[in-house]
């Protein structure tokens, strides 16, 4: 029976073992689409995979705002796999190729696409003197002139175009719709 002497520490734990980064070789299509329907495929996909109707992989699908008319989706299939996949889904049109012969090189690498992953304010390329048109709230359907823009809270003052009495009034961001910029005049 050993013994353990009073001052000596117990012997410390082994460290865990780092956790080793899954090395994936996904890659990233751009699926063309007909107008205004880029959520209905990227739903259609959604539906299709969690229902087992195809056995394709599909890691993520992107519906950029920037992006008309076209999905994105990540997954580590090749070209021909997301070709079937896009005959299968309504109103999904082809997958975009980069060359007329490209192949496998149509898919395209995360840094690509890494800007449509940001969220952009809401008030980015609104400025001081912007004419803009209220489209929700009591003022609804009224222009006005950007007094002021507060980025951190994504509100802007703004005076009604035609009053009398300019009255300041602060409204978020997404209830503006910019007519003209102030950099246009």
């Amino acid at each position: 029976m050993k013994e353990q002497t009073q001052g000596a520490p117990a012997p410390a734990p082994a460290p865990a073992p780092a956790p080793v980064a899954k090395v994936t070789n996904n890659r990233i299509f751009a699926i063309k689409t007909t107008s205004k329907q880029e959520r209905t495929v990227a739903d259609s996909i959604k539906k299709a995979i969690e229902s087992k109707a195809t056995d394709i992989n599909v890691t993520a699908v992107i519906v950029p705002n920037e992006l008309q008319g076209y999905v994105l989706i990540e997954t580590p299939e090749k070209l021909n796999r997301i070709e079937q996949l896009v005959e299968k889904i309504p109103h999904a049109r082809a997958v975009v190729r980069k060359g007329k012969d490209e192949g496998e090189k149509s898919s395209m690498m995360l840094a690509e696409v890494a800007h449509f992953l940001v969220p952009k304010p809401v008030v980015s390329g609104i400025e001081d003197g912007t004419i803009v048109e209220l489209i929700a709230g009591p003022f609804k359907g009224e222009k006005a002139v950007v007094k002021r823009v507060d980025t951190a809270k994504e509100e802007i003052t703004v005076e009604l175009y035609e009053s009398v009495v300019p009255i300041p009034i602060t409204v978020r961001g997404d209830h503006v719709r910019v007519v003209e910029k102030f950099s246009d005049r």
